[in-house]
């Protein structure tokens, strides 16, 4: 199994990236640039997901690291919900809010897998092994 030296070795944070960087292209190609409220609503969320990720992970610890993956989920719902409101505001149509939809889904389940794998490890340090694949 491999270790994991950086936040960015991390599977989860890297789709927490991507995810970001879907919400900025998303606005970059839509109505939704007028709507500044609700765009630094949904960029702020979605950008939390992967802050709270590359802080829990620098934090040195199954426990804390635990906890900031818990808020990582929670700004990732936090982006969902606002994802709907972009979807009533008719800045995309279905198949676009499908698109940006299951990859939060997906990723919410990958940040449920992780943070029950630190529960069960033995590993406490910053240096942490294998399962970073985790498919729910």
């Amino acid at each position: 199994m491999s270790s994991y030296k950086n936040f960015e070795d991390l599977e989860i944070w890297n789709r927490a990236r991507e995810i970001c960087q879907d919400i900025y292209l998303l606005k970059e190609g839509t109505d939704l640039k007028n709507d500044f409220r609700l765009y630094n609503q949904i960029n702020g969320s979605s950008g939390s997901v992967m802050d709270n990720i590359a802080e829990g992970f620098e934090r040195n610890g199954n426990k804390e690291f635990h906890q900031f993956l818990a808020i990582a989920k929670a700004s990732a719902g936090e982006t969902r919900s606002q994802l709907y409101r972009v979807a009533d505001r008719n800045y995309i149509d279905k198949e676009e809010f499908d698109k940006h939809y299951n990859k939060l889904i997906k990723l919410s389940k990958q940040i449920s897998s992780f943070m029950t794998y630190l529960k069960k490890s033995d590993l406490k340090g910053q240096k942490f092994k294998g399962h970073q694949n985790l498919e729910p």
